[in-house]
């Protein structure tokens, strides 16, 4: 048994919810807080998170709440699940409240618009020069509240904080590694989701696996060069946060970005497509955000830019895809 270490889960969507049963499993005193005070209501009640991981019981021993000060004061560690663009909103709520000594997870995967901040820089922006660090992986909530194993991995340019997560959330069923590149693993794990609605659109078309792994392979190619330009390690998009997440969120038929892109390869509109949904597809804010990195550092992304033409410029996708496939001859040796 776990000592009584005390964690806040901020965010109680499906990951955010996964997290606080799996501190839960290990001992840990966890509080789960959730933004509207009626749906946590329902889940009290119901002790299910019936919107976003459905059938899977929450313990009675996590407390949930729509009250953010309390726990916050208590904890020893705040895990950060909010969606990516509501991060800043969220960290906002938490200024002025004394998070001096505690350390921050940020587990949500995005590139803020506009800051072009990653997530971690996003938190220490709004609350000062924090203790923070980054969890990050292939990661489909419903296969890691079942128990499935399941490998991440945790960064923070700290080596003892990564190492602080590693030993927070590691069980025989989800391992982790530490890693002190976390432009890296916060990039791989946030740039992965624009080429899966590339994968979606794919499958929407009716597309094979040739086409498929040609996206994948060449996607975290393009992924790499953006890192690499921004001081990430080349290595590190090879590996869990990079390729693996890349890979289970391009196949996974629960993934919200290569579903979204399904759907846009079946001829539905981008902006109907998210009304239809309460699900965060975080793909579609990081698409734009990765458009204006490229744009920043003087990168090419050919897969990434149609994806970004595709949802924000209304091209057709088979012209996007026409145009990649006719592009001038390559050597597969270009980084």
């Amino acid at each position: 048994m776990a000592d009584q270490k005390k964690v806040a889960v901020i965010g109680d969507g499906g990951w955010g919810t996964t997290l606080a049963i799996l501190l839960d499993s290990k001992g840990y005193k966890v509080s789960l807080w959730g933004a509207f005070a009626e749906y946590t209501g329902m889940m009290k009640l119901s002790r299910e998170n019936t919107k976003f991981l459905p059938g899977i019981k929450i313990p009675g021993t996590i407390e949930l709440t729509s009250e953010i000060g309390q726990p916050v004061r208590d904890s020893d560690v705040i895990v950060m699940a909010v969606p990516s663009q509501y991060m800043r909103k969220v960290s906002g709520i938490l200024k002025g409240m004394d998070t001096g000594g505690k350390l921050f997870v940020s587990v949500s995967k995005g590139v803020e618009n506009g800051s072009l901040m990653r997530m971690s820089e996003v938190i220490k922006d709004v609350l000062g020069n924090v203790r923070i660090g980054a969890l990050s992986g292939p990661t489909i909530s419903y296969e890691v509240a079942r128990g499935l194993p399941t490998t991440v991995v945790a960064a923070s340019s700290d080596e003892s904080a990564a190492k602080e997560i590693q030993d927070l959330f590691m069980t025989e069923n989800f391992r982790i590694y530490s890693n002190t590149d976390v432009i890296g693993v916060e990039l791989g794990g946030s740039l992965k989701n624009v080429i899966a609605i590339a994968a979606g659109i794919s499958d929407g078309l009716g597309f094979g696996v040739n086409t498929k792994s040609g996206l994948l392979v060449r996607g975290i190619v393009e992924i790499a060069r953006l890192g690499t330009g921004m001081g990430a390690k080349h290595e590190t998009f090879y590996g869990i946060s990079g390729l693996g997440d890349l890979v289970t969120t391009c196949v996974s038929t629960h993934g919200r970005n290569r579903w979204f892109g399904e759907q846009i390869g079946k001829g539905k509109a981008p902006d109907a497509i998210l009304k239809s949904t309460e699900m965060a597809v975080e793909g579609v804010g990081t698409a734009k955000s990765c458009h204006e990195l490229c744009v920043k550092y003087g990168i090419e992304m050919p897969i990434a830019d149609e994806v970004y033409n595709v949802v924000f410029e209304g091209k057709d996708p088979k012209a996007a895809v026409r145009n990649l496939m006719t592009r001038s001859k390559k050597s597969e040796d270009r980084k």
